[in-house]
Parts: C-alpha cells; structure tokens; sequence
C-alpha cells in the first residue's frame, strides 16, 4: 500500500535534462525531419501535408516517452511538444510572411502531363509509374491522357488535372465533399 502512494515529486516534475539541450534536441530533429520529408516524399504524403504529418508523430512520440517515464520528468516531455508546436507555427508564419520561404515549405506544382503528353522526366524524378498516373486520371474521370490538357502534382501529393475544354478536377475526395 505504501507503493501506491509513494511518488516521487521531484524526479516527476524537475527535468532531468538540461532545459537547453532539449530545446536543441527537439529543434535539431523537427527541422533535420521536415527538411527529409519536405524533399523526399511530396507524392507520399497525401492529403495530409508534411508538417502536420511530421508534428503528428513527433508529439506522439515526445508524449509517449514522457508518460512512459523514459524521460525523468513530465517537464521534459511537455517542454519537447512546445518546441514542435513553436517550429508547426514558426514555419507557418515564415511562410506566410515572406513569400519566398513559403516556396521552400511547399513545392510548387510539377507537371506531369502537358497537352496530352507525359512528362517523362517529371515522372521519374517523382518515382511515379505511367500506370499510377493513368490511375489517378481514371479517378478523375479521364480515360486518356491525350485529353488533358495539363496535369500536375501539387505540393501535398495530390494530382490535379486540367482537360482540354474544361476545368480543373480536384482529387476524388474533393469531388465527394462537392456533392
């Protein structure tokens, strides 16, 4: 019985990391992630955008090992979730902010197709198969590729599609939400 009430104030809420060295650790590996993911996986992502993904995990990972005391302290656990959140936000509001940061968060669209024709290099630098986008146009209600006019990957993974005479289709979900 004494078990159950015998805990550790200190060791629960006095860091046991150097408050600075957190700080540095969280900053280090938010910015090292999203720079990875920003660069390496545009078509992967989804619907979801990089940073959310990455402060999804992120914060589920701090907090974990915080409640699972892999930490000395729940103070070292929340101080690392602030530090997501204030890079979430800080990246957001230099994006917003000064233009040309924004171009760094966000790629812009890459063409995949243009008046018909697939850009094969385009392709291969997103690692996308000609059956994968002839997927995505089929979704889209497009049956061939020389009917598009353009087509682009956007900066979340999504593929958006402009066909000859008519306007842009949005992914299947947006299509759904629409109606």
């Amino acid at each position: 019985m004494n078990k159950l009430f015998d805990i550790d104030w200190h060791q629960l809420f006095v860091p046991s990391v150097p408050i600075v060295e957190t700080i540095l650790r969280g900053t280090v590996v938010y910015l090292a992630l999203f720079a990875l993911l920003r660069f390496l996986l545009r078509r992967e992502a989804g619907t979801v955008g990089v940073t959310d993904l990455l402060v999804v995990v992120l914060i589920a990972d701090a907090a974990q090992n915080a409640m699972a005391s892999d930490y000395k302290s729940i103070t070292d656990g929340i101080l690392l979730v602030v530090i997501i959140v204030f890079w979430d936000y800080m990246l957001d509001w230099l994006g917003q902010r000064f233009p040309r940061f924004q171009r760094f968060l966000s790629p812009p669209p890459l063409t995949l197709i243009k008046d018909g024709r697939m850009n094969r290099r385009n392709m291969r630098r997103e690692l996308s198969a000609e059956s994968e986008l002839m997927s995505q146009l089929r979704q889209q209600g497009v049956d061939d590729a020389a009917k598009v006019k353009a087509a682009y990957i956007e900066g979340d993974g999504h593929i958006s599609v402009i066909t000859h005479g008519a306007e842009t289709h949005s992914s299947p979900k947006d299509k759904e939400a629409a109606t």
